[in-house]
């Protein structure tokens, strides 16, 4: 995986069949994915993309997670990006998670981007609620 830094965000380069939904770029609030701007932050499955209407950790709530995974099939790991740097659930949320074993894990945006995308191509069951960065 190759990064591409512009300043516009972060591009990123993976070899990967056409038709799989990948997280092509990040930054200036807003991702690109299948050739695509989208504003604000996102939640990710390799069947498609949603807007996420959280732009903050501080602000996402267990209706927010439970409304995005609600109408789509358990994901096996449930990917949060939590902005531009890697921050830690809040108690209730990661105890909300684990007492609906909702498998996760949080890290930076960019860096839940990268490993969003690295599962995907390994054929994983995984979503991503990637908030967005400035």
């Amino acid at each position: 995986m190759a990064e591409k830094y512009q300043s516009s965000g972060i591009t990123v380069k993976l070899e990967s069949p056409d038709d799989t939904l990948l997280i092509e770029a990040y930054g200036d609030g807003g991702f690109r994915l299948m050739d695509r701007r989208v504003e604000g932050s996102v939640f990710v499955r390799e069947s498609g993309f949603f807007p996420f209407p959280v732009d903050s950790l501080a602000a996402l709530t267990a209706a927010d997670i439970d409304g995005a995974l609600a109408s789509h099939p358990m994901p096996e790991i449930l990917i949060i990006g939590t902005g531009p740097d890697m921050a830690l659930l809040p108690k209730e949320l990661r105890l909300h998670l684990e007492q609906n074993n909702i498998g996760y894990d949080v890290m930076s945006t960019g860096a839940a981007s990268r490993t969003y995308n690295v599962l995907t191509i390994e054929g994983r069951n995984v979503a991503a609620i990637l908030l967005q960065v400035p």
